[in-house]
């Protein structure tokens, strides 16, 4: 656990204010995945089935995870609350985007999707280790916290 924790101090006190607003953007991005898929759930389900084979619960169960993983992971990326959780219940679903979604012989295509969820994927890692910044509510409840603490006041007499 020791590695965990010193990991996390790190991300804490290396996170400059404005990767805040790209962790904001992201999560804003993602809630709009989400939504575009759950508009068309078929597509998605099609573009699952095309690559693997599940039965129909499991593709039913598979993309419903996706689109809520995608929406709930969004809101908390934008709001800055469990960052690391958000960001650790995408990268399993990127994955499966960047090596069986995006998989296809016309991946080189112009604004290709490959290139876009490789560059969310990296942005997941990053900010699984950075963590939230400045800007975020967990910041600010961390801070109040820290604040209703009284100090450890011993005078010397």
């Amino acid at each position: 656990m020791d590695l965990i924790h010193r990991v996390e101090h790190w991300g804490d006190t290396h996170h400059p204010l404005w990767m805040d607003f790209v962790r904001i953007a992201l999560g804003i991005f993602l809630c709009i995945k989400g939504i575009q898929f759950l508009q068309n759930m078929s597509v998605l389900q099609g573009m699952i089935t095309d690559r693997t084979s599940f039965d129909s619960f499991s593709l039913w169960m598979i993309t419903h995870l996706i689109v809520f993983a995608h929406i709930g992971g969004g809101v908390l990326l934008i709001l800055g609350m469990l960052t690391r959780f958000a960001c650790l219940i995408q990268i399993p679903i990127l994955l499966g985007a960047v090596f069986f979604i995006n998989s296809s012989p016309d991946v080189m295509r112009p604004y290709g999707e490959l290139i876009l969820s490789i560059v969310v994927l990296l942005l997941l890692c990053y900010f699984l280790v950075a963590g939230n910044g400045p800007l975020s509510f967990q910041w600010f409840i961390d801070r109040d916290q820290r604040s209703d603490v009284p100090e450890d006041r011993t005078t010397n007499y």
